[in-house]
């Protein structure tokens, strides 16, 4: 098992925190990015999906296909 280390300068803990935080801030980032885009493909998603359905409602209604 390796030895653990406690530097007994507690500035050297300030790069690993640093470190560590900006890793943070972009899963985070990353997180909501993905939100975003999922909101966004949905609403696309049901637009296209109105717009099938209005489509199959004006075929459905022509004379030549009743």
């Amino acid at each position: 098992m390796l030895p653990l280390y406690f530097p007994e300068n507690k500035l050297e803990y300030i790069p690993a925190a640093v470190t560590c935080l900006l890793f943070i801030f972009g899963a985070v980032f990353t997180w909501r990015m993905f939100i975003k885009v999922s909101k966004r493909e949905q609403q696309q998603f049901e637009q296209m999906e109105q717009n099938l359905k209005e489509m199959d409602n004006t075929v459905s209604d022509t004379p030549a296909s009743k």
